[in-house]
């Protein structure tokens, strides 16, 4: 079951907007904390965050391909992922990090662009088609479901460097857990909340040889990342 373009867009804006909340919170020496994204510190990963939520408002400004070529899914193949690609991720999300200043400006400025982006959305029709970075065309909704991977596994990565619980929220748990298991419910064995489905799908948490026996025995293959 693919997800529509309200629950995609409603998940945008809790899951942006619990970060929003978080970054006003802030000390100024959590910025420079490490996280589980080497070489990156919380500043340089919410700066990749930051450009990843905001994009959007460009690619609806230009000209709208025929038609969609890659689902979500597609997005977040290896193929796509190229060392290259990784080096340029880094290095750019550095870059951006270091005109930063403290966490309020970094909050006003990350609340601001993601409501530009969410505003231009709001615009345009469900089926919208966009050209991604890579320059593949793919339908609004879908690339929306990428935009609330990227803040909520990411939001998991930043809770995880300034030592909080996680504040994935419902709408984006559900979100995220449909892109990584293809819609289909994990084994009920196992025991896993969304949160769970999440960190484990995403290398977060390791998986056991049990949990792996148990999802090969249900056919059920989760998305990997660049994998």
């Amino acid at each position: 079951m693919r997800t529509t373009h309200d629950a995609a867009r409603a998940a945008f804006r809790d899951e942006c907007t619990a970060l929003a909340d978080v970054l006003r919170g802030l000390a100024p020496a959590d910025l420079d904390r490490p996280t589980g994204c080497p070489p990156w510190a919380v500043r340089d990963l919410v700066a990749h965050v930051h450009t990843g939520a905001g994009r959007l408002a460009g690619m609806l400004a230009a000209p709208a391909p025929p038609r969609a070529e890659v689902d979500a899914a597609g997005y977040f193949g290896a193929a796509k992922f190229t060392p290259q690609v990784d080096r340029d991720r880094v290095d750019s999300a550095r870059r951006q990090a270091r005109g930063t200043t403290g966490p309020a400006a970094v909050a006003a400025a990350f609340d601001r662009d993601w409501r530009v982006a969410d505003a231009a959305v709001a615009r345009q029709s469900a089926d919208r088609v966009v050209r991604t970075r890579h320059g593949d065309p793919m339908a609004l909704t879908e690339f929306l479901v990428t935009r609330v991977v990227e803040v909520g596994v990411h939001g998991l990565d930043l809770a995880a460097a300034l030592g909080r619980e996680p504040w994935l929220t419902p709408t984006a748990a559900r979100v995220v857990t449909a892109l990584l298991t293809g819609g289909r419910a994990v084994p009920a064995g196992l025991g896993w909340d969304r949160l769970t489905t999440v960190r484990k799908a995403t290398g977060r948490d390791p998986l056991t040889d049990g949990e792996r026996a148990a999802l090969s025995a249900a056919g059920l293959r989760l998305l990997a990342f660049g994998g």
